[in-house]
């Protein structure tokens, strides 16, 4: 029997890009997980070797797609992964590494060219990754997309995703936060007393030390931490575009917005039209924005409260689903007035989630992507 496969190290690597720097020759390099090679890779692996005079992949480990992917993931083991993609005719090597980030990698190897696919931007490039690119002075070269080919299609494919009967299953739900966790942890607690009739397919955060995180993973929960950028209230293009592949994977139905800070915007708002839903501590159209609970103060409000609904493009527009009222007392702080407005939260958010196919409202395969 042949021996198992035995993937190149970064040494290796690092002596063909130097030997083909000798020659005038260059090394292209990129990187990922490569779970289920379909034509869409073999195409763009195809493109990518004829940017240069070799190819390296860089392919995520077992342990390191875990991390990015959740626990489900990879369908493969990493050597048999490996194998397959070097008996590829575009591909002259392949090495394993344990980093979410393929960043160490590229600061070892120095590549002369980085290819990746059309579904990244340069600007939607990991930061870190990008930095490293430029510091080494590759050229970064974006791919066109296969239509209609993709891990994730192909997997939920497997999985019935969209089928008629997918539509009488449980909503899957992911959930966003960037603070306490309160009203994901008022979601818990309806799905566990069936209060709703859901599950909590996905959870992220943009900030790694958030108490949401802590109580998702209490919980049992997929909690994975997004690195939103340096800007607190906007989302990088890297950053949403990793939001996007992670509800992707988790094959949601609805994106609930628990006290998420930042803005969200292309692909997630196109791709999940309709489907994400927001739970905003006043009465709209009345004190849109963050200070809310301030603003009815300010504005000598005898009563205010919260509303759940639809996230668009524009902040705090889109059609509200339901509200429930609170009086403004007198002496209130934003602080007292904000800690009554969320009890009431915490019964509308998971009210509207149980009422959502009665409300007609749209999930996944009910003429939707």
């Amino acid at each position: 029997m042949p021996a198992d496969y035995t993937p190149a190290t970064i040494a290796d690597v690092r002596r063909l890009r130097d030997t083909l720097d000798q020659q005038g020759r260059k090394l292209v390099f990129t990187n990922g997980c490569f779970d289920l090679l379909h034509a869409g890779h073999v195409r763009y692996l195809e493109q990518a070797r004829a940017l240069g005079d070799a190819m390296v992949i860089a392919l995520n480990s077992d342990q390191s797609v875990r991390t990015l992917k959740g626990p489900d993931r990879p369908l493969n083991h990493q050597n048999d992964r490996a194998e397959v993609l070097s008996a590829l005719r575009a591909v002259d090597a392949v090495v394993i590494f344990d980093d979410e980030r393929a960043t160490l990698l590229i600061d070892a190897i120095r590549p002369h060219v980085y290819a990746k696919g059309g579904d990244y931007t340069v600007d939607s490039l990991n930061r870190e990754e990008r930095a490293a690119l430029e510091n080494a002075g590759t050229q970064i070269c974006i791919l066109p997309l296969v239509p209609g080919r993709s891990t994730t299609s192909t997997i939920n494919k497997m999985l019935g995703s969209g089928n008629a009967g997918a539509c009488e299953s449980k909503l899957r739900i992911a959930v966003l936060g960037s603070g306490e966790g309160s009203n994901l942890r008022a979601i818990i607690a309806a799905i566990q007393s069936s209060a709703l009739i859901a599950e909590i397919a996905i959870t992220l955060s943009d900030q790694a030390d958030s108490n949401f995180l802590k109580i998702a993973r209490e919980a049992g929960l997929t909690a994975q931490f997004v690195d939103g950028g340096p800007n607190p209230r906007r989302l990088s293009d890297a950053a949403q575009k990793e939001i996007f592949e992670h509800l992707e994977r988790a094959r949601v139905d609805v994106v609930v917005l628990a006290g998420f800070m930042r803005i969200l915007k292309e692909p997630v708002i196109g791709a999940y039209q309709g489907r994400i839903v927001n739970v905003h501590p006043s009465l709209l159209p009345k004190h849109k924005g963050a200070s809310a609970p301030q603003l009815a103060i300010d504005a000598g409000d005898s009563e205010t409260g919260c509303s759940v609904h639809l996230v668009t493009s524009e902040i705090d527009a889109g059609l509200i689903l339901a509200q429930a009222k609170v009086p403004v007392l007198s002496g209130d702080t934003a602080e007292t007035l904000h800690a009554r407005i969320k009890i009431e939260e915490h019964k509308l958010l998971p009210q509207v989630l149980n009422e959502w196919r009665e409300r007609g409202l749209p999930v996944r395969g009910a003429g939707v992507p």
